[in-house]
């Protein structure tokens, strides 16, 4: 019999309560720093790409949502350090669950995942990303690919040496370049 009161005990106690409305659209709350959001590949600081093309993220992928080609490397077309390059990279996000077992299996650190949580889409196609869409943009100093290796001879001098070159100035390049 008591029950009765205690079920209209907890919607009287909430009637006076002052309601939270979120304004989603004009105030975009952000995500907790560690969510699994939209992948993401990484560059090196003189431009090419980290991605080198060996497929285990792919491999990885419990859902089957990446399909990674990888192409060869040459002297005159260098997208990454390495003797190969992603040269298709797609990621279905119809199919992606967010596990993060792609990032786990990527050997040279090339995908990670932002915390950038809006990709609805009305269109199926939109929501299959290419490379294009997945490349980290190209900040100051660094060149858009194809382009010879600028931080050293040979790709250990990229993957060994990596977080010593990430501090190199990259004015040099910016002047040798023209950028």
């Amino acid at each position: 019999m008591f029950e009765f009161f205690k079920g209209f005990g907890v919607t009287f106690s909430t009637m006076f309560k002052k309601v939270v409305t979120e304004e989603y659209p004009e105030n975009f709350p952000p995500a907790a720093p560690r969510y699994h959001g939209r992948h993401q590949l990484n560059r090196h600081p003189d431009g090419l790409e980290k991605c080198v093309g060996c497929e285990l993220c792919a491999w990885a992928c419990p859902a089957d949502a990446i399909y990674v080609e990888g192409g060869d490397n040459t002297e005159e077309e260098r997208y990454s350090p390495g003797e190969r390059y992603g040269a298709i990279y797609q990621i279905n996000y119809l199919r992606c669950i967010g596990c993060g077992l792609c990032i786990e299996a990527c050997p040279t650190r090339s995908l990670t995942m932002t915390n950038f949580y809006e990709m609805a889409d009305d269109d199926r196609q939109n929501l299959i990303y290419t490379k294009e869409n997945l490349l980290a943009p190209l900040l100051p100093g660094m060149e858009q690919p194809p382009h010879p290796m600028r931080l050293g001879d040979h790709e250990q001098d990229y993957y060994v040496q990596g977080p010593s070159l990430a501090k190199v100035d990259m004015t040099a390049v910016a002047a040798e370049t023209g950028r």
